[in-house]
């Protein structure tokens, strides 16, 4: 039996023990329709825990889209502040949100992030009939019409998913990157939809949301925006290899109610915690492209405000707000 192994089969044993509440009527709110990142991160996280042990009922996926996350966000604040059976799908486009003020403002601090057990590399892709053969083509086809060409993204106008497209062409030497159309919608699947359906010229998204339609040809990845290829997807040249320093990876995590006690917060740190280290946990990752991100307890609660911080600077250098 491998060190891992073991220490997932303690965890199992003394999580569902000491389980109570949660255990046995956990749900997972994913902020976005079913198909996109929030939906795979309820799903696949959700259905691991009961898998391995650590609750002892399936946890029930509820969709709540709207606002960018927003509408989920302020029904946990608002509803349901000391819910200990609720956690949240989250990712860097939720922190980007809040960066931004863009929840009518409500803030970071109304809810508490839990950890993150999976980084989501950012990627552009286009229809499978799109002339664009590279990001360069892409990037030059808009530098010699800025405004004829947009970006679909399952973030709203100013998101994480904005965010790419836009660091990109800030890259590529475009003084005014608000000039770049965006239509931003609930998840990464209507995203495809819009981009496939020749509505937009690309698509700006995260590995998970377009693995299947890769697989099904539906569309190609023009670059993916990590340091280096993403294992399994070695096809995919990175936007750095073409000339575009630009890395943007989303974490994949879950947040909860600001008011729940220290001991259940504890609890559903151990609980994710002890899905990273699974086995399932790992190829699950592989599957869809994902890369190894684990921060859990309070130290993703510290990172979370880094990270706030952070993208509230970008998105005033970029001129998304002032």
């Amino acid at each position: 039996m491998t060190k891992r192994l073991f220490k997932a089969l303690v965890t199992s044993a003394v999580l569902g023990m000491g389980a109570t509440g949660a255990a046995s009527a956990a749900e997972c709110i994913a902020p976005a329709n079913p198909g996109g990142g929030w939906d795979f991160t309820c799903r696949q996280i959700g259905k691991i825990m009961f898998d391995i042990g650590t609750v002892d009922q399936p946890i029930q996926v509820t969709n709540m889209a709207g606002a960018g996350g927003g509408l989920a966000f302020g029904h946990v604040v608002a509803e349901r502040g000391d819910d200990a059976d609720l956690i949240i799908a989250a990712s860097s486009a939720t922190t980007t949100r809040l960066a931004q003020n863009a929840y009518a403002g409500m803030t970071a601090d109304q809810v508490r992030f839990v950890g993150a057990i999976g980084a989501d590399p950012g990627v552009i892709v286009v229809g499978a009939d799109s002339p664009y053969q590279t990001l360069t083509d892409l990037v030059d086809a808009i530098q010699a019409a800025p405004g004829d060409i947009a970006f679909a993204g399952g973030s709203a106008v100013g998101g994480f998913d904005h965010l790419k497209p836009l660091m990109i062409l800030q890259r590529a030497g475009i003084a005014d990157v608000t000039a770049i159309k965006y239509i931003g919608v609930d998840g990464g699947a209507d995203a495809i939809t819009q981009t496939v359906g020749g509505f937009t010229a690309a698509m700006s998204g995260d590995m998970s949301e377009v693995v299947g339609f890769l697989n099904s040809g539906d569309v190609r990845a023009l670059a993916v925006l990590t340091e280096e290829r993403v294992p399994g997807f070695e096809d995919i040249p990175t936007a750095k290899e073409q000339g575009l320093d630009v890395v943007a990876v989303n974490w994949r995590g879950l947040y909860v109610p600001k008011d729940i006690s220290d001991e259940d917060f504890n609890m559903w740190a151990d609980r994710l915690q002890a899905v990273a280290d699974s086995a399932e946990w790992q190829e699950a990752m592989a599957a869809n492209g994902l890369a190894p991100f684990t921060l859990v307890g309070g130290d993703f609660q510290s990172y979370v405000d880094g990270v706030v911080e952070e993208i509230r600077d970008l998105s005033k250098e970029i001129g998304v707000i002032q």
